[in-house]
């Protein structure tokens, strides 16, 4: 870390350790909590009221009156959603905040079906109706236009009213089971010669513990505890695939399973088949890494319990611990100061979000674990949790989330519906914004040892945010066309898919064959898992752009985040003349990923 960075003093408003969620709700829980469910209820009764209008040849003036009210019907959505999500997450055993909470989504679900009617009727429309309404729709264009690619997928109103009933004692039934079975789930761990009782977040902080006992006791435990319930958590998964063939396939029409995603994306097939595609040809970057790792921990092959291993070990550090921890007011100057460096206009919103107190970074018991950013309006500063500890990884984890933030802000100017990127690019500049802080951090780090950690810490999370995530999806394809043939062996499927990620670089027990019961993903949100890995590898393409073209670069990224979601993603790309189709693009990702590794092998 640099002497100016040392030196620099920061207004204490900045390094306030708890966030501030006073703007979401100015009045509290109280009297102005019921005034917002007044009035999103009076919202959703307006737009029931405008049914009739809905019309062939409905004027322009009658039909923006509608969407301004699914604005504010998304805006009061959106505030009293987020409270209750941030609440929670300040404190998960605070009772008070899970019963709001609950009680948020049971009433805004209640309240988006009595407006269900409008996406059905736009959905229906002709092509030409669509278009002349379209044309003067404003900033909403995109959005409406999204709405329609679904229109030959639409069953008609009757039966889509089926169909949401059928999910709710259905579908959606089954997976609130999986859900109460997991979440009661307890975790025992001998630490330091005493067994604890852990939730699963903190189970797994220990599977990057410089121990390898407990790294190992982690694993085990997570796959014991998930393995002993195998019959109906494999039984659950089975009527998942059942439920989304009947309906996607079956009525619906889709083509393939995968193309319900893609199509909620906004990209084409081609694209993500090609992503990954390249993501299996690319697996091999990774089996070097692993076997790197594995002569940096003198084992003569990895294992799969040591995948996220730290290698801290040097002839001055036998206990295998961190070499270094930064002070957090340290951190956020290096992160100030990346932006900074970048583009003064970003530091100038990292800034803001840190002095209004939008940042929670207390590593305390009971917060959430891990870290996210929430934006909730365009007109509010995004929210911003972390759990900081000092370690390395962690400032470029806070950058990583203040690029989610800077994304939000710089498309503050579209609607509340289309303001937030699209899941394909969500992680456009975060993932940018993390590359730019490592690089700050090896060229201002003098120990070897250091830069050795902050490198490996950063492959590691590539990894587990590329190559991990696309061979959950090539496992979910394998279900779902192995499910349509006849009976299947979830396990041995799961397996075959590690052996073809690992290859000859990682041993893979048999315990691991459970694995994929322990990713709610797979089983709430099929295929969800690619736009990661595509949100990961187009920003490390991004990144190897910048460093190649410099300053000429930066209005084109700048761009690309002030849209937000208000186009589709080939739209936004195509602009800055990138290709989403093209697997020169997803292969250059990789060259930045084994530049990296290089870098690892010198040091």
């Amino acid at each position: 870390m640099t002497d100016a960075m040392h030196k620099q003093t920061l207004p204490q408003g900045l390094l306030t350790p708890r966030w501030t969620l006073s703007e979401l709700l100015p009045g509290g829980k109280g009297p102005e909590l019921e005034d917002v469910i007044q009035e999103i209820d009076e919202t959703a009764s307006y737009i029931q009221s405008l049914r009739d209008t809905l019309v062939p040849g409905i004027a322009c003036e009658d039909f923006v009156r509608l969407l301004n009210a699914l604005e504010r019907f998304a805006t009061l959505s959106n505030r009293l959603g987020a409270y209750g999500q941030l609440w929670f997450s300040e404190d998960t055993q605070n009772r008070e905040a899970l019963s709001y909470m609950v009680r948020m989504d049971d009433m805004l679900a209640s309240l988006q079906n009595r407006i269900l009617f409008f996406n059905l009727w736009w959905r229906s429309l002709s092509n030409d109706e669509a278009n002349r309404l379209i044309a003067c729709s404003g900033s909403l264009q995109y959005y409406l236009k999204q709405q329609r690619n679904f229109k030959r997928h639409t069953l008609s109103e009757p039966e889509e009213k089926i169909i949401n009933l059928k999910d709710v004692n259905g579908i959606n039934a089954i997976l609130t089971l999986y859900d109460m079975i997991t979440n009661k789930y307890a975790f025992e761990l001998e630490i330091n010669g005493k067994k604890q009782q852990l939730t699963r977040d903190a189970l797994m902080g220990y599977v990057r513990h410089h121990d390898a006992g407990l790294r190992k006791g982690a694993y085990q435990e997570l796959l014991r505890v998930y393995g002993a319930d195998e019959a109906v958590l494999s039984q659950i998964y089975t009527h998942r695939l059942r439920d989304f063939t009947n309906e996607n396939l079956h009525l619906r029409q889709f083509q393939s399973p995968i193309s319900v995603r893609n199509l909620a994306n906004d990209v084409s097939d081609l694209a993500v088949e090609i992503l990954l595609t390249v993501c299996e040809v690319e697996a091999h970057v990774f089996q070097r890494y692993f076997k790197l790792k594995g002569r940096m921990l003198n084992t003569p092959k990895l294992q799969r319990y040591d995948i996220y291993a730290p290698c801290y070990a040097s002839s001055d550090n036998q206990d295998n611990k961190p070499h270094k921890t930064i002070a957090y007011h340290d951190a956020v100057a290096m992160v100030l100061d990346t932006f900074r460096e970048f583009s003064p206009q970003l530091e100038v919103l990292v800034h803001r979000v840190f002095e209004q107190q939008h940042v929670d970074s207390e590593d305390r018991p009971n917060k959430r674990g891990g870290a996210f950013c929430y934006s909730a309006l365009p007109t509010l500063l995004p929210w911003v949790l972390v759990n900081y500890n000092g370690q390395p990884r962690q400032v470029a984890t806070i950058a990583h989330e203040m690029g989610h933030a800077v994304h939000a802000l710089m498309a503050h100017e579209h609607s509340v519906l289309t303001y937030n990127a699209t899941l394909p690019l969500a992680e456009t500049a975060s993932v940018f914004s993390e590359m730019l802080l490592t690089e700050r951090l090896l060229a201002t780090e003098t120990d070897r040892n250091v830069k050795r950690e902050i490198l490996q810490n950063a492959i590691d999370d590539i990894y587990a945010t590329v190559i991990r995530q696309a061979y959950f999806v090539i496992f979910e394809q394998k279900a779902h066309r192995l499910f349509s043939e006849g009976e299947i062996d979830l396990n041995a499927l799961y397996m075959s898919t590690l052996s073809a990620q690992f290859g000859d670089a990682v041993d893979v027990s048999k315990d691991f064959r459970f694995e994929w019961m322990a990713i709610p993903h797979i089983y709430h949100t099929p295929f969800y898992c690619y736009a990661y890995c595509f949100g990961e590898l187009l920003s490390l393409a991004l990144y190897q752009r910048y460093k190649e073209e410099g300053e000429k670069f930066k209005p084109l990224f700048l761009k690309i985040l002030s849209y937000g979601g208000s186009k589709s993603p080939d739209h936004i790309l195509n602009e800055v003349g990138i290709d989403i189709s093209d697997p020169a693009l997803w292969r250059s990702g990789f060259r930045v990923i084994e530049t990296m590794i290089h870098q690892l092998e010198v040091l």
